[in-house]
């Protein structure tokens, strides 16, 4: 069965098709995650076969708060089988209840481990990341900075940096995901890759052409 999630961290369509599929009792070995697709045909192809039992109780009342919290964060994670691995511990939470409590499981200490480096990430980025400003031939000031971060964080984190310098435009290009505050609104847009980014020591000119060449095809 195919489960289609709208993007790469789409945290709001990962619980809608997790609650159908436990609703459908569909196993994790019958479910196959697909990112950038419309969730419009949602469960077009529900499996057959002979009736499972009903699940023991509502997953919402296994699956404990700290976890739900987790996943919000292990979608971020570049590994390829993250969905799978949270919709398996899902499941087991809610067939498995003693799950909760084994702090040696291994797919709980995997996931725990992705959102830590996921954590760690986004500590890195906001942190380590340093704006140059740039002012272009009309004299508009705009910030700048490139970025390569190991895991899906863009998004995440750039309401922080909003937050952190309001009334202030300014543009984060990272190789998979840019982000373009205007002093009020994020934009997000596609990634630029390192070696398209301008050198160390390139003037302000290098730098807007950079961003005029971004924001023409965001």
């Amino acid at each position: 069965m195919q489960a289609r999630l709208a993007s790469e961290t789409d945290i709001e369509g990962f619980r809608e098709e997790t609650r159908l599929l436990l609703a459908q009792q569909v196993p994790p070995d019958e479910v196959h995650w697909t990112a950038h697709a419309q969730n419009s045909e949602q469960f077009a192809d529900v499996a057959t076969g002979p009736k499972r039992p009903e699940a023991p109780r509502p997953a919402s009342s296994i699956v404990p708060a700290s976890f739900q919290r987790l996943c919000d964060v292990v979608v971020l994670h570049h590994d390829p089988e993250r969905f799978a691995l949270l919709y398996r511990l899902i499941w087991r939470l809610v067939y498995e209840p003693d799950l909760r409590n084994n702090s040696i499981d291994t797919d709980m200490q995997h996931a725990q481990q992705m959102g830590q480096s996921v954590r760690r990430d986004l500590h890195k980025m906001k942190s380590s990341l340093r704006f140059r400003p740039v002012t272009d031939e009309l004299g508009c000031l705009r910030q700048m900075a490139w970025f390569e971060p190991a895991h899906r964080i863009v998004e995440t984190v750039a309401p922080w940096f909003a937050q952190r310098w309001p009334d202030q435009a300014w543009v984060i290009f990272t190789p998979e995901r840019s982000v373009e505050c205007d002093g009020k609104l994020l934009h997000f847009g596609q990634g630029v890759a390192r070696d398209a980014m301008p050198s160390g020591d390139a003037d302000d000119a290098a730098w807007h052409a950079c961003y005029l060449g971004w924001s023409a095809n965001r």
